[in-house]
Order: structure tokens, then sequence, then C-alpha cells
């Protein structure tokens, strides 16, 4: 059980270093799909559905194999990239662009009516987004945001594929180890499946009591 929490404590951390990640970029992105300049709004729409529609295998694959093993750094010398650091940044890709999506969406949705009465005393467009329209945005934004960060955390296991020792990895070694009888797939699997419950299932009832609290409010 400590060989499997601890892989499971790296989920943690890749969820949420991914996650941190994810919603800077995916903000940024998000604005630069409502810009005004095509040269901004056209390639950031681009770049959202490219990892919005890609699978997130296929990315940590490609990030697996495209971003080195170490690098040479000036006064550092040579630094070795984990495989953990690899694919965080595999899983921040797919949900950055599925933020930037929520936050265009999340602007789109508000009433016209909010822009014009902005106009009307006499605010600029960045003062109109960030007094009139970010401070509805947010609370319509949070349930979703909350439910990408559910989803990531459960997807983590996939990075056991490429070597990562995590929860999934440190349980099939710990099975490897115990013999790998048969009889041990259902308690091992079980335990991993339930560590997991445990940290996502109160995550998603405050997501459900936020949606209930938002859509009256």
């Amino acid at each position: 059980m400590p060989f499997i929490l601890q892989g499971f404590l790296l989920n943690i951390v890749m969820s949420v270093i991914a996650m941190l990640l994810a919603t800077i970029l995916g903000v940024v992105l998000g604005f630069m799909q409502i810009s005004d300049m095509t040269l901004i709004r056209v390639p950031a729409r681009f770049i959202t559905q490219i990892f919005r529609n890609s699978p997130w295998l296929v990315i940590l694959f490609a990030i697996m194999l495209m971003v080195p093993f170490e690098v040479s750094l000036p006064y550092l010398g040579t630094v070795m990239i984990p495989g953990w650091v690899k694919a965080t940044v595999g899983f921040t890709l797919p949900v950055m662009a599925n933020i930037a999506e929520i936050l265009r969406g999340a602007v789109a949705s508000i009433p016209t009516g909010q822009w014009e009465s902005a106009e009307s005393l006499a605010f600029t467009r960045t003062q109109t987004m960030r007094h009139v329209i970010l401070p509805q945005c947010v609370r319509r934004m949070l349930p979703p945001w909350m439910n990408w960060f559910a989803l990531l955390t459960l997807m983590t296991p996939i990075a056991a594929i490429l070597g990562v020792n995590e929860a999934l990895g440190n349980t099939q070694a710990a099975m490897e180890a115990a013999g790998s009888s048969p009889d041990l797939l259902i308690p091992f699997y079980l335990f991993l499946m339930s560590i997991f419950f445990v940290f996502i299932y109160p995550v998603s009832v405050w997501t459900k009591r936020l949606e209930r609290r938002f859509a009256t409010a």
C-alpha cells in the first residue's frame, strides 16, 4: 500500500501542475480566440481545435519522443528531464485547449446588453472585460474547470504506458513482486480504484453544488 500510495502522490502532483499550467495557458489562448485581430484569433482557434480533438495518448507519445531526456544549460550543465515532467506537459496541452474554449464560451454567453451598457459608460474594451465581463465569466467557468481537473486526474494513469512510476505503474510492479498471481488482480486494482474515488468524489460533489448554486444565482 505505501508503494502504491507513493505512486498516487505523483498522480496528484502531475494533475495539479498540469492544471495550473493549462489554466494559465488556456486563459491566454482563450483571450486570443476572442481578439479583434484576425492574425491572433485564427491561429489561436486552430491551436485550440488541434489539441481539443487529438487523442491524449498520441499527444503524450509525441511529447515523449520530441522532448529530449536531457538538456545542457549554461551554468547548470546537463539537466535530466524525468518522464513524469514530460507526461505533465502532455496532459497540459489538451486541457489547455478545453479551458480556452470554456473561456471563449463563457464570454460569448454574456448578454450583449452588458457590453452596450459598459460602452455607454465610456468603458474601453479592456475595462469592460476586466470589470464587467470576467467577474460574470468566473462563476460560469468554475464548474467545468473543476470537471476538467477531475478528468485530468483520472487520465494520469495512462502515463504508466510511457514508463512513469505513478499509481498504476507501481500497482503493476507490486503485483509482479508478489508473484503476478491472478488472485491479486481484484484486491490490487480495487484498492487503486478506491484511492482515486476517494480523491475525485468530493471534487465531483462540490462541482454539482456549484452548478446548482450558480444556476439559481
